[in-house]
């Protein structure tokens, strides 16, 4: 006759009596770290134990009984987390839209609203597939890959190009395409105010997307989850509002869109009258609109690269009279 624990799954372990279920451990975790703060303290306890069972996730109606060496292990856990290390640095990955990727210390950790971003792209993107065209798609700063790889995945006509200037995100967007199956994703390491990045795809870009580094200097981040543990490079965008980095981003989507591309470039929900002002002091884009997130916030930048303007008309050899140009329908009249 088999035992079962506290799920009463046949074949598991029995739970030793006066021991702590698997539930009640969760939930003392999560009165721990709701009281350092934690946003999510039940989720995140979950999470955890998830992680220390082996388990991509795990239901706590049906949880199994505690194995040996379960509760020091998921401690050590609690007691990182309760110290502000990040989940997913504890765990090791996060999702992103359908995918699970691999994140660690020193790489920027994609977050659940700039994938409302990367939708944008990849409505685009899949628009111009269902054409019969070849989306080709850049993503600018590219941190552990999210965006770029969502593209290659969810629209696999697309040719994907990413870029970052941090060596570390490059390796990790290149390690994240091979884990998810992304195919041929092209990844480079370049700094995009670098008019040399992805020169040789100057003006056949049809969707550009990018979730830049955009914080003000005088903005630092209050949740120690961001302040202390993702890079600086990946946060502060430079100058006094923040907008260098973004700035840069649109004049490298200047250069690599297509007339007609599109343009997909986050910011903070303070900056959208500034983003859209940026990139209309350009003269390149037309459409410039802020969009919201999941919550209302204007949280994107969307425009269209606006086609080049004709070149003007030779001019009249010296002596020749100028033709007497007819008015247009609409031109008003003397």
């Amino acid at each position: 006759m088999t035992t079962s624990g506290a799920s009463g799954a046949p074949g598991a372990p029995a739970q030793a009596p006066g021991a702590p279920t698997l539930r009640a451990l969760v939930e003392a975790a999560a009165r721990v770290l709701a009281e350092a703060g934690v946003g999510s303290p039940r989720h995140d306890a979950t999470a955890l134990a998830a992680h220390a069972l082996g388990l991509p996730r795990l239901d706590l109606v049906l949880a199994p009984p505690v194995p040996e060496g379960f509760t020091q292990e998921f401690a050590g856990l609690v007691d990182r987390r309760r110290r502000r290390e990040p989940l997913q640095h504890i765990v090791g990955s996060t999702v992103f839209r359908y995918l699970t990727l691999r994140v660690e210390p020193g790489v920027f950790v994609p977050r659940p609203e700039t994938e409302t971003v990367a939708q944008v792209g990849i409505d685009e993107a899949a628009r111009i597939a269902t054409e019969g065209r070849t989306p080709v798609v850049v993503d600018l700063c590219c941190g552990a890959g999210g965006i770029a790889l969502s593209l290659a995945t969810e629209v696999p006509e697309a040719r994907v190009a990413a870029v970052d200037a941090s060596p570390a995100a490059v390796a990790l967007t290149r390690d994240n395409g091979e884990r998810v199956s992304a195919g041929d994703v092209r990844v480079e390491l370049g700094d995009v105010r670098d008019p040399a990045v992805l020169a040789d795809l100057d003006g056949t870009v049809d969707v550009l997307v990018s979730n830049p580094p955009y914080i003000p200097p005088d903005a630092v981040p209050v949740d120690p989850e961001v302040r202390d543990h993702d890079p600086d490079l990946a946060l502060y965008g430079g100058g006094a509002d923040g907008l260098e980095v973004p700035r840069a981003v649109l004049a490298a989507a200047a250069r690599l869109l297509v007339p007609g591309g599109l343009l997909v470039m986050e910011h903070a929900e303070v900056q959208d009258a500034a983003a859209r002002a940026a990139a209309e002091a350009t003269g390149a884009f037309e459409a410039v609109e802020s969009r919201p997130d999941l919550t209302g916030r204007p949280r994107m930048l969307v425009a269209r690269r606006r086609a080049a303007a004709p070149a003007p008309a030779p001019a009249a050899p010296a002596g020749e009279p100028r033709p007497h140009a007819q008015p247009a329908v609409g031109d008003s009249q003397p």
